[in-house]
């Protein structure tokens, strides 16, 4: 079996399926019970279903942010891991593109991902041994090594902790570049990050789901990433993503 045709073909249909709920204003949402500041919307579950059932196919474990584990029998190290929609806020309140993303990995390492991004309806894939597509065209990342004239996609995720020391090194580094831009969406920060049109990325508490398919699609690119730890993939990371001029280490501030 064709595992990025498959994880492609999956997108594509979630992404059909994700324009047919904006039509009919599926927007209902409530406030996670776990985590205060995340929002669960009927349009999550929706995909969620849809991907899984496409994606069960394969016969590979999948990881998913709602659902958790679905575990097979067949005990490969293989798995997918997909976010129904990453950017949750900005589908419900027509902010800006999210992403219905699906990553393949073996272990902890990535092999693929593929990011559908909605409105736009764009698939982006790629993966470190076959490069990285926007709509078959190839992209890359951008060649600028200075910091001070470089773009940072960040943000502060729902489960991001304010203390007074996280923030200042947050602050301390986002000073170091010429701008700074914050789109909602992890994957989507990756995927400018994978394309140059900014550098970096970074995010302290981050889900494995929220970055899985952008961190792939970086490396086909020809960029870097760098990850706290992945002894648990429940776990919240911290999780940066560069071109290949600058210091990645340094996005890790934590």
């Amino acid at each position: 079996m064709d595992l990025l045709e498959l994880s492609k073909n999956t997108v594509m249909l979630g992404l059909r399926k994700l324009s047919m709920l904006d039509k009919k204003n599926t927007k209902g949402f409530k406030f996670s019970t776990s985590v205060p500041r995340e929002i669960k919307a009927d349009a999550d579950l929706i995909i969620e279903k849809l991907l899984i059932d496409e994606l069960s196919v394969s016969g590979l474990n999948i990881l998913s942010e709602e659902r958790g584990f679905v575990r097979s029998k067949n005990g490969s190290d293989l798995r997918f891991i997909i976010d129904p929609i990453d950017g949750t806020v900005n589908f419900v309140r027509n902010i800006a593109e999210c992403s219905i993303s699906v990553a393949l990995f073996d272990g902890n390492n990535p092999i693929f991902g593929v990011i559908g991004s909605y409105p736009s309806l764009d698939i982006a894939w790629g993966g470190k041994e076959m490069g990285s597509f926007i709509g078959g065209i190839p992209i890359g990342v951008s060649s600028i090594s200075d910091v001070n004239l470089g773009i940072l996609c960040t943000g502060y995720p729902s489960r991001f902790d304010f203390n007074s020391d996280i923030v200042l090194k947050h602050q301390n580094l986002i000073k170091s570049f010429n701008k700074i831009r914050m789109l909602g969406s992890a994957s989507q920060s990756l995927l400018k990050v994978a394309k140059g049109s900014v550098e970096a990325y970074c995010e302290n508490n981050i889900m494995i789901w929220d970055v899985a398919a952008g961190l792939a699609i970086v490396e086909g690119a020809g960029g870097e990433y760098i990850i706290n730890s992945l002894i648990d993939l429940n776990q919240p990371l911290d999780v940066a993503a560069c071109n290949n001029s600058i210091n990645k280490s340094m996005l890790i501030y934590q």
